[in-house]
């Protein structure tokens, strides 16, 4: 089947041909729905903090920033904007002379709110020798776009969200999330010796912008904030890509004969994760910041997601230990059960029947793994994943952060537990990643294969299909311990579209 450019190919990417052959397979096999046990919900797979043991949690944390521990920020920030800017980009494509929709008149209304407004007049001016509101007023739209969004101009469109002017800021500066999330840090990840660590992952093209940006602004962000950064970059591995097919499943060629292949989602960036040498791991959407003077709510439960992350951690350290030293106890045992199933939510109804010596070994097995707190939000209607609880392949079942795409839509049951959802998925974790004797766990081993994704894209006007790895915070983290802990609508404030930076929280 294979040539020998394809093998090359493979080779320059660090690709097996068993590791492509098993990617065909799954175009032709596909993945299997999940099965739901029930959508989560306060008292049923959520926990809601009161305020004292939100006061317990944060002091909690700030303990454990004083021990020694190393915490790091995770920061997805490969991502192009170029989603963000789609209705703009319509606008041009379709020759519009002026706005038509609400969203069009909405931008155009407010463009002087935007952030990047001043460089965007200063562009207009360079490359049109007229300001944005002298277009405007000429009905030249499309060139004021064409300067925010196209290469001769600002590159907005294809510039990475981490480095796009988001807020405006004192002083009259303006801020992008690269540097909104170099404040967070400071305000909640530094360590006992005051060092804030930051990991970002970049596409190779803007990795030399992440670092003029990165260098240009953390002495100042050093000094304010009385902290040493430790910013480290990596890239989405080659290895991770994924072999694009025709409708019919064979390999897409195109015109010159050559194999193609594409990035396989979020879910690649696990092998990134999992070189990451730290106790505790904050990971967090890039596009999910708010300017400082709104940020006091994302802060505090940050710490107390961190501190209830912690407090598992311990309980889970002490009875792994307990297991160790052999001759539990039944009542112990029964202790350690009750445990698993109200506090990581894990329901397993065998094991209420299982020996003393089963149970332990059922115990070890379900203890001894990741850990992961997630903060999730009143569901006011925002696309995107929720909080259930889902079968394993072992019977049991446990949190899991699951999309639409995985759910049956012919199985009615599974779909009104979709509809009676009430929370969402902002995507705000805090991980514990290393094991009860302080052993990083390799995280590629806690992974359900079966829950990746199988798209339709347009490759050069034809539609191929195309494969995602199980995502980051899905099925890459399917079979870690999850504890789903309710949090402020405040602390989620994405940017979907450049719209949304008209919101009071962008402002």
């Amino acid at each position: 089947m294979w040539n020998e450019n394809d093998k090359k190919q493979m080779a320059a990417k660090g690709i097996t041909e068993p590791v492509i052959e098993a990617q065909l397979k799954r175009f032709e096999t596909g993945f299997p729905w999940l099965k739901l046990e029930a959508a989560a919900t306060v008292g049923h797979g959520i926990m809601r903090l009161d305020a004292k043991q939100q006061t317990q949690c944060a002091k909690i944390w700030k303990d454990f920033q004083g021990e020694g521990a190393s915490i790091e920020k995770f920061q997805p920030a490969s991502g192009a904007a170029s989603r963000m800017f789609k209705n703009l980009f319509a606008f041009i494509n379709e020759g519009k002379t002026a706005p038509e929709t609400d969203f069009e008149r909405e931008f155009f209304g407010n463009i002087t709110l935007f952030a990047f407004f001043p460089q965007l007049n200063k562009t207009c001016v360079s490359l049109y020798q007229s300001n944005v509101a002298e277009l405007i007023e000429a009905g030249r739209y499309a060139d004021v776009l064409k300067a925010l969004l196209l290469p001769e101009g600002m590159n907005y469109g294809s510039l990475p969200k981490a480095l796009l002017k988001f807020h405006r800021a004192a002083a009259g500066t303006v801020h992008t999330p690269l540097e909104e999330h170099l404040e967070e840090g400071a305000q909640y990840a530094a360590d006992s010796n005051r060092c804030v660590r930051i990991h970002f992952t970049v596409s190779p093209e803007h990795r030399s912008g992440f670092e003029r940006l990165i260098k240009a602004k953390v002495p100042l962000m050093e000094k304010v904030w009385g902290v040493k950064y430790e910013i480290t970059l990596s890239e989405q591995k080659a290895s991770t890509d994924t072999i694009a097919v025709n409708m019919d499943n064979t390999p897409y060629r195109d015109a010159s004969g050559r194999l193609l292949f594409r990035p396989a989602g979020h879910g690649a960036l696990l092998e990134n994760l999992n070189e990451r040498d730290a106790d505790v791991v904050f990971i967090k959407n890039v596009d999910n910041v708010v300017p400082l003077r709104l940020r006091s709510v994302t802060t505090r439960y940050k710490k107390v997601l961190g501190g209830y992350l912690v407090m598992v951690q311990r309980q889970v350290k002490k009875y792994l230990e307990m297991l160790d030293k052999g001759n539990v106890k039944s009542g112990d045992l029964k202790a350690m059960l009750r445990y698993v199933h109200k506090t990581l939510c894990v329901v397993d109804p065998a094991a209420d029947s299982l020996d003393d010596e089963a149970l332990a070994t059922w115990l070890r097995d379900k203890l001894n793994r990741p850990i992961r707190v997630c903060g999730v939000v009143p569901n006011e209607g925002e696309p995107g994943g929720g909080p259930y609880l889902a079968y394993n392949a072992d019977g049991s079942a446990s949190p899991q952060i699951l999309e639409s795409a995985q759910i049956n839509p012919d199985d009615a049951a599974a779909v009104e537990m979709m509809k009676g959802g009430t929370h969402f998925n902002p995507v705000d974790l805090v991980c514990y990643i290393k094991d009860y004797k302080g052993i990083k766990f390799d995280l590629r081993q806690f992974v359900d294969a079966e829950t990746g994704f199988i798209s339709v894209k347009s490759k050069d006007g034809v539609d191929i299909k195309a494969l995602e790895l199980p995502g980051l915070w899905n099925g890459s983290m399917s079979n870690w311990n999850t504890i789903f802990v309710e949090v402020p609508i405040d602390t989620f404030n994405p940017v979907k579209t450049v719209n949304d930076l008209l919101r009071r929280t962008h402002q």
